[in-house]
C-alpha cells in the first residue's frame, strides 16, 4: 500500500471564543473563528489529505454561547465543518437531554465510546468513526472526563447516566476493528494532560493506539509526549492558537513514519479570515449586544480587560 502523507489539525477547549482581539501596541488581530476558519480553509486548499478534530468543550464560555444555549456555537461550528469532534464536560452544561438536541443539529460526527446509561449499558453517542482519508481507514474514538458527572448531578436524568473507564472503553472498539485494515488509530480525549499520559501507559500496544488528542487541561506543550509509543497532544484553550500534525503513515505497516507538529499561533499574519464566518457570528453578536450592551453605571478609574 506504500505510504502517504496527511495533515491533522485539532482544536480543543474553544469554550465559545468565536470573536479576534486586538494585542500589543500595534493592535494586531489575535484568535477568533474566522481567523482560525481562513487558516483551515488555507490548508484543506494546499494539502491533499486534511482532518480538522476538536476535542471537546465548544461550549460555554462566551455570552453568544450562553444566551442561545449552545445552538449558536452548533450552528457556528457547523460552518467551521470539523471531521470529527468529541464531547468534553461543558457539552453537558445545558444538560443530558438538551446536549441529544444539539448532537441532532451537528453537521459533524460526535463521538464518545465511555458516557452511557447505566441500567442498560448503552452509548449515549456514537462511540467511535472510520474515515477512509484516500485508500487509508482512520478509527477515532472519543472519551470523556468523569468530572462529568459533577455537571450531571443537577439534571433531571444524570442519575441514570455513568462513565465508563477510559482503558476497557478503548479497548472495546479497538477489538471490534481488529479484523479490519485500520491505518491509524486516533483517540479524541477530554480527561487533561496528565491522564492522557496514563491512559497512554496502560493500553495494550496491540490495539494499536497511534496518536491522543486531549483536551480539559488547557494544557500548552513545546512538542507532543510520547507515551507507550503515543503521540499525545493538546492546544491550549481557546483560538488563539491550533495544532498541527503533519504525519507520513506507512499503510503497509499500519504505523506512523514520519511526524512534525506545531502549536501554530493563530493571528492576522496566518490567513485571511473567513468574512461569511465573520458575518454569522456578528448576526448572533448583534442579537446579544441589543439585549446587554448598556450602561448600568460609571467607575471612577479605568479598567482594562
Amino acid at each position: 500500500m506504500g505510504t502517504k502523507n496527511f495533515v491533522i489539525l485539532h482544536s480543543n477547549d474553544m469554550h465559545g471564543d468565536f470573536l479576534a482581539e486586538m494585542q500589543g501596541a500595534e493592535g494586531k488581530l489575535i484568535g477568533g473563528l474566522a481567523l482560525l476558519s481562513g487558516y483551515v480553509s488555507k490548508v484543506r486548499q494546499e494539502e491533499e489529505n486534511v482532518l480538522y478534530l476538536i476535542a471537546g468543550d465548544m461550549l460555554q464560555g462566551s455570552l453568544i454561547d450562553a444566551e442561545f444555549r449552545g445552538v449558536s456555537t452548533i450552528e457556528i461550528m457547523n460552518c467551521l465543518a470539523p471531521d470529527v469532534v468529541t464531547l468534553g464536560n461543558h457539552e453537558l452544561d445545558y444538560g443530558l437531554s438538551h446536549l441529544l438536541f444539539l448532537e441532532k443539529m451537528a453537521n459533524f460526527p460526535i463521538v464518545n465510546a465511555n458516557l452511557y446509561i447505566k441500567k442498560y449499558h448503552k452509548r449515549l453517542m456514537r462511540p467511535c468513526l472510520t474515515l477512509n482519508v484516500d485508500g487509508f481507514s482512520f478509527l477515532f474514538i472519543g472519551i470523556i472526563t468523569e468530572d462529568t458527572l459533577d455537571t450531571l448531578k443537577s439534571d433531571e436524568i444524570g442519575t441514570f447516566v455513568d462513565v465508563e473507564d477510559a482503558v476497557p472503553a478503548v479497548g472495546r472498539m479497538c477489538n471490534a476493528y481488529r479484523h479490519q485494515d485500520i491505518d491509524l488509530t486516533i483517540l479524541l480525549t477530554h480527561i487533561g494532560f496528565e491522564q492522557d499520559r496514563k491512559l497512554a501507559a496502560m493500553l495494550d500496544p496491540e490495539w494499536g493506539v497511534d496518536i491522543i488528542i486531549g483536551g480539559h487541561s488547557h494544557t500548552i506543550l513545546e512538542q507532543p509526549a510520547e507515551v507507550n509509543g503515543i503521540l499525545i497532544a493538546q492546544a491550549g484553550v481557546g483560538t488563539d492558537q491550533i495544532g498541527r500534525f503533519d504525519i507520513t503513515v506507512d499503510g503497509g505497516a499500519n504505523q506512523i513514519r514520519k511526524w512534525r507538529w506545531q502549536l501554530i499561533p493563530v493571528d492576522e499574519d496566518l490567513a485571511e479570515p473567513d468574512q461569511d464566518l465573520q458575518d454569522f457570528i456578528d448576526s448572533f453578536q448583534q442579537a446579544v449586544d441589543l439585549k446587554y450592551n448598556q450602561i448600568i453605571c460609571r467607575l471612577e478609574e479605568k479598567l482594562t480587560h
